[in-house]
């Protein structure tokens, strides 16, 4: 039993008997009590927020964990819960409820709950230790070919209408074109961009430091090109920033911002597959493995704990599969 809780909502293994036992022991309970009741959500929920933080959580997954717990504690707020029975069965009620009414995906059904167990044993409710987390999907990436990934990243080099003029400034392309090329050349995530410093960069090696998640630094790499338009990025940008892409204000941008950009820049380069940050980072890892570097090597250029996390986010195509099987020389 955590602390923190109301003592008069028992977390032992218990049925509504005992909650009534346990009300004739204790004046304040009134034997009608639920967990809504019993205990302040909103309260354990921001401490459980500070201790994510305090463990180096990365403020996306924070985000993400908030949404998750505040979303479950807004269903139990409807249901009749007296018992742990009774908040588990609320639980596999609104797992149900997901599925049916939100038709959510079944990694997302694995994450809330993962999410939501973690947040009752963190409080000491031990009410969801039975409930097992389904297994989730494992389908192969998506991904952009070099050719199209060069088309991306060109895309507004030649781009002329009179019709249809570019909003874009000779500036705002160099920046954005210098944005697409570092996500692809350096597999960062949206959020090491937008939050990207100057003084991360070291332009002599070509290397870039990142905080990525946990608060696990790393060292990633740009090509050649990246770092010519690197210098004439910085040599135009008037802004004494010191983050390295921002927008006219003097601010970092915000990942929706660079998604939105991104999509349009996909539709002007002809690109019919859905382009994201997350899929140049896809695009990034694959083209990798296929030209033979080691998977090993990938995994710490992405940051990746484990290495199982990097064989999923890589794919290679039947004909590299092929060739290299071919090389081997099992004979």
């Amino acid at each position: 039993m955590n602390q923190r809780s109301n003592q008069t909502w028992k977390t032992s293994k218990s049925n509504i008997d005992d909650l009534k036992r346990f009300a004739n022991e204790q004046s304040t309970y009134n034997g009608q009590q639920n967990i809504i009741e019993a205990f302040n959500f909103p309260d354990l929920i921001e401490d459980y927020l500070i201790e994510l933080e305090i463990r180096n959580y990365s403020r996306n997954t924070i985000k993400t964990y908030h949404s998750i717990i505040t979303n479950f504690y807004k269903f139990l707020q409807k249901e009749e819960v007296y018992s742990e029975q009774l908040v588990l069965r609320a639980f596999k009620r609104y797992i149900r409820y997901l599925k049916r009414e939100k038709n959510v995906s079944q990694n997302y059904i694995y994450l809330v709950t993962v999410v939501v167990k973690k947040f009752f044993e963190f409080v000491g409710i031990d009410i969801l230790q039975e409930v097992k987390a389904p297994k989730r999907t494992k389908s192969l990436p998506k991904s952009l070919n070099e050719d199209e990934v060069k088309n991306l990243i060109n895309a507004l080099d030649d781009y002329q209408s009179v019709d249809t003029p570019s909003p874009y400034s000779e500036s705002l392309r160099l920046r954005n074109k210098l944005i697409l090329a570092l996500l692809y050349s350096s597999g960062l995530r949206i959020s090491e961009l937008v939050h990207l410093k100057i003084d991360n960069l070291d332009m002599e090696e070509r290397t870039v430091r990142i905080r990525g998640k946990g608060e696990k630094d790393r060292i990633v790499l740009f090509d050649q090109n990246t770092k010519v338009m690197i210098i004439e990025y910085l040599q135009k940008r008037s802004n004494s920033s010191e983050y390295l892409f921002i927008n006219r204000s003097g601010n970092h941008l915000t990942p929706r911002y660079v998604q939105m950009m991104i999509k349009e820049y996909a539709r002007i380069a002809g690109i019919k597959k859905k382009v994201t940050p997350h899929i140049l980072r896809h695009s990034f890892a694959t083209h990798l493995l296929k030209n033979g570097v080691d998977i090993r090597a990938i995994q710490q250029l992405l940051g990746h704990s484990n290495l199982s996390t990097t064989q999923i986010y890589t794919s290679v195509d039947m004909q590299t599969l092929k060739n290299v099987y071919d090389r081997a020389k099992l004979v």
